[in-house]
């Protein structure tokens, strides 16, 4: 019985399919002697592209592609993006690039920014899509705006404002948590300053019920940022920051500090969207008064502390870069230090096939704000207090292959998860 109720379902099925295709004629969906394009973005959703771009072939890779587009973005004085694309001719437009931006202002809604993103896009594929046959398939539309110019008036002159706050709450039978996060941020960043400030305070309450005894773990924490950046040329910039911390997991009643830095970029400041190679020194006083007695015995102190940061990124057709590698430590003590080195790499090997390796490790010298108290078996479970140790290593990395159709043109969100995907598991950058 069950047999010929799954044959008749089966056999409907194939018989609707069958009208459907009937009735609605097939997709063209490779275009004959379109642009192969390859976009290398992070954040672009690719089918919202390919219904408003359907004049060019999404190939799946660069190798394949007779069009690199690279997608990089980074944040404007205004609390803005600027992404900026940059366009490289491959097989026959080959010596052919460019280079467009396109500057989001940050009260655009995320429909505006995508389209604005898009309509980029569409500018910039023009110079190729004009040398083959499909351009007689393109119209080209323009929207008059007033001729009459306004003179623009900053009556902030230049500052950006946010505020945040963000509760949360959980419940569970022999757990509750509530939690708050807040934050007040001011920027104003023009081609000469980038000054900014943050206040960040969060707060989080748990409690723990077990048979005979509730447990209840609290932990707060409050920190301020202030940086000062005058650009000097565009390799060379000066500046100071200062930070202010509060925080029970970290044994600091508070700690305040002040570091002026002088900073150089190997690349100019301009490419920086492409690639960086920036080597930061900074040195300062760092007034410490702890909530607990440290392991050295120390209430309250001050020490001078000074930094040397390195970072190097680049984006290329082969992949990217992000390296990074620090090393501080207290001018009264050189045995309290600590190295840090973080990176991430990607490279594409072969058609279809890249690899990925991230990681970081870090050699830790200077906990001296540790607790002579010691932590409890709570407090370990529960992540509530800084812990000795001497290093700290993190690292993964992963392959991925792709092979078959080298187009990648269709839309279908029939069955996606909501977030712009096309199945069960998302649509992926590409």
């Amino acid at each position: 019985m069950k047999t010929s109720i799954l044959l008749i379902i089966a056999l409907t099925t194939i018989a609707i399919s069958s009208r459907s295709q009937d009735i609605m004629p097939p997709q063209d969906t490779l275009r004959k002697n379109a642009v192969k394009v390859f976009i290398d973005s992070r954040g672009l959703d690719m089918n919202h592209l390919r219904r408003e771009i359907p004049y060019v072939n999404y190939v799946r890779d660069v190798k394949d592609a007779q069009l690199y587009i690279r997608e990089t973005n980074q944040s404007t004085g205004s609390g803005g993006q600027e992404y900026t694309y940059f366009f490289v001719g491959q097989d026959k437009f080959r010596g052919l690039t460019d280079t467009l931006v396109y500057a989001s202002s940050p009260d655009d809604t995320f429909e505006q920014v995508r389209q604005g993103r898009t309509d980029m896009l569409k500018m910039g594929l023009m110079r190729y899509v004009a040398r083959t046959p499909i351009y007689k398939e393109v119209k080209i539309e323009y929207t008059a705006v007033s001729q009459e110019e306004e003179e623009v008036v900053d009556r902030w002159n230049n500052w950006v404002f946010e505020i945040e706050t963000e509760p949360d709450y959980e419940w569970e039978d022999t757990r509750n948590e509530i939690s708050i996060r807040n934050t007040i941020s001011a920027t104003k960043v023009t081609e000469d300053w980038k000054m900014e400030a943050r206040l960040n305070h969060r707060y989080t309450k748990s409690n723990f019920e077990f048979v005979d005894e509730t447990f209840t773990a609290i932990e707060r924490q409050l920190s301020s940022n202030v940086l000062v950046v005058k650009s000097l040329s565009q390799h060379w910039s000066t500046g100071v920051k200062s930070d202010f911390l509060q925080s029970s997991r970290q044994n600091y009643d508070y700690q305040i500090s002040a570091y002026p830095s002088i900073e150089y970029n190997l690349f100019p400041y301009s490419e920086s969207t492409h690639r960086q190679l920036r080597i930061l020194y900074g040195i300062g006083p760092e007034i410490n008064n702890y909530t607990d007695t440290t392991i050295f015995g120390e209430t309250q102190e001050t020490l001078t502390r000074h930094e040397l940061n390195i970072a190097y990124e680049v984006r290329e057709r082969w992949g990217s870069v992000n390296f990074s590698l620090q090393g501080t430590n207290y001018l009264n003590d050189f045995s309290k230090y600590r190295l840090s080195m973080d990176g991430f790499l990607n490279i594409r090997i072969l058609r279809g096939l890249s690899f990925n390796l991230r990681g970081g490790v870090a050699k830790v010298s200077d906990q001296i704000n540790l607790s002579a108290g010691g932590v409890s078996d709570e407090e370990v479970l529960l992540n509530l207090r800084e812990r000795a140790t001497t290093y700290r290593i993190n690292t993964g990395f992963g392959f991925t292959y792709t092979f078959g159709s080298i187009y990648n043109n269709v839309v279908n969100p029939r069955f996606g998860n909501g977030r712009g995907g096309g199945g069960f598991g998302g649509g992926g950058r590409r």
